[in-house]
């Protein structure tokens, strides 16, 4: 009998059908206004609400002193039959070992290992983990001094008769160096007590220039760390004419990708400046992640999503130095 009376009421009452359509309008433009919370198009809410859920993570660092350092004065003068130079440079008395001829495959399982098995201190160590797996081994006896740059030189002796390494995929690293340190006191104090680097030495097969790699950082507490570059909009002067030949660094890019070793490395041009490339003012200080461009300063850093540089999306970020310790480094300046 009720839904007699109401479809009676729908057609002979005009009052219920206005009313009708009046909630259903007040109902449409509630929901489209968001009067109940409920999902409103972004052109309608205030900017600043939106702010706090769009901003980049912040990366949670820890800093960390590395005793080791490692440069190559001569990358040109090196070959697997010339043999490469080596600069050591660290805070702590040192021991420099060379593997030539590492195995890959049982390089990454010492890795490991010493992430779940045993630490690698020493050299002794790395070797257990390697099961004596390389060619060649050269060791510095006398360690080298903290501060004390000298050039180590590393060659593989002439009966070993090895002038190149193979072709791509390759099964053996041309060149590992382990930098430990010398005593075991600096073992307890540092929380990094190993760096392995991978470097590639020139033979007949690929005849890229000497260049690291890869360095891994072994942490006493059984992880390790892949040291990565970051590029930075630094003043740095651009090769001339007579230290490259035209187009050898693009040749050696594309040869390092052909032997999956060039990284992702992107092949930007760098600013001749310190400063952010956004406002041009403040100083450079936020590296972004995954790209690790460092080009903005903290002052732009909060209103971008994506890279100035290469536009890929900003993951997370992380300053290189706090804001107290910029404004002590002013006033010192000062």
């Amino acid at each position: 009998m009720a839904a007699v009376f109401l479809v009676t009421l729908y057609e002979y009452s005009p009052l219920f059908y206005i009313a009708l359509v009046s909630v259903c309008f007040l109902v449409t433009s509630a929901l489209v206004l968001g009067w109940f919370g409920l999902g409103v198009p972004v052109i309608l809410r205030n900017s600043e609400g939106t702010e706090s859920s769009t901003r980049v993570l912040k990366k949670r660092m820890r800093q960390v002193k590395n005793p080791f350092g490692l440069e190559i004065p001569y990358p040109a003068a090196a070959s697997v039959t010339r043999g490469v130079t080596l600069t050591p440079d660290c805070l702590e008395d040192c021991v420099l070992t060379c593997y030539w001829g590492c195995n890959v495959q049982k390089l990454h399982e010492a890795l490991q290992k010493h992430v779940y098995c045993f630490r690698i201190k020493t050299p002794q160590a790395l070797e257990d983990a390697l099961y004596n797996e390389y060619l060649y081994k050269q060791q510095h006896l006398q360690s080298i001094k903290k501060n004390d740059k000298a050039e180590k030189y590393c060659q593989l002796p002439e009966d070993a008769q090895v002038v190149d390494f193979g072709s791509v995929p390759r099964a053996r690293y041309p060149l590992v160096a382990l930098l430990t340190l010398a005593d075991e006191e600096d073992r307890e104090i540092y929380d990094i007590i190993a760096m392995v680097a991978v470097i590639h030495i020139p033979d007949e097969s690929y005849r890229l220039s000497c260049r690291i790699l890869y360095q891994y950082l072994l942490l006493a507490q059984g992880q390790y760390h892949d040291l990565k570059q970051l590029f930075m909009s630094a003043n740095s002067p651009a090769p001339s004419s007579s230290d490259t030949f035209p187009g050898e660094s693009s040749t050696d890019r594309g040869l390092l990708e052909k032997a999956g070793l060039a990284g992702d490395e992107p092949e930007l041009q760098e600013e001749n400046s310190k400063d952010c490339v956004v406002c041009q003012n403040g100083p450079v200080n936020w590296v972004l992640l995954p790209c690790r461009h460092t080009c903005l300063c903290d002052g732009c850093i909060k209103y971008f999503q994506q890279c100035p540089m290469c536009r890929q999306f900003v993951q997370e970020s992380f300053p290189l130095c706090s804001k107290k310790e910029q404004d002590e480094d002013e006033s010192t300046h000062v």
